[in-house]
């Protein structure tokens, strides 16, 4: 039988793709007021029909809008899902900036951790962030 670790690990790279995907459209509205297909293609580097097959899934669940032709906007539920991936991105980010990491290695360390830090690491590190660290016991 598969240990819990595993069993979670599984689960988060189930939510990777997706994550990765709603925050990289969420960015692409923002910095250019849309999301098209053809963005996710240069960003992740991967073939339009990669992109076509995710963009189906995540509409199937509820997270994106589109048409053919038509830009990618988020559903609220995608909204929800972009914000707090980015979120959880940059807590990670500067808590390894604060380690003392450089910031390109914080950043590209802090896109594989996100999808994998659980909750009470996170609730630690950003504790840490705002209090620093607390003595030694």
């Amino acid at each position: 039988m598969p240990s819990y670790s595993h069993h979670r690990t599984r689960s988060d790279h189930a939510s990777e793709v997706a994550e990765d995907y709603v925050e990289a459209i969420a960015e692409s509205i923002a910095e250019n007021g849309i999301c098209r297909a053809v963005d996710l293609v240069r960003q992740f580097d991967v073939t339009h029909a990669t992109v076509n097959n995710t963009i189906s899934r995540l509409q199937r669940d509820g997270l994106v809008l589109t048409e053919p032709y038509q830009p990618i906007s988020l559903t609220p539920k995608g909204k929800r899902m972009a914000t707090k991936a980015r979120q959880r991105h940059e807590i990670v980010r500067e808590f390894l900036l604060r380690l003392g990491v450089s910031e390109n290695t914080a950043t590209i360390d802090s896109e594989g951790i996100e999808h994998h830090v659980s909750d009470e690491t996170l609730k630690a590190m950003k504790r840490i962030l705002k209090n620093g660290l607390p003595p030694a016991s």
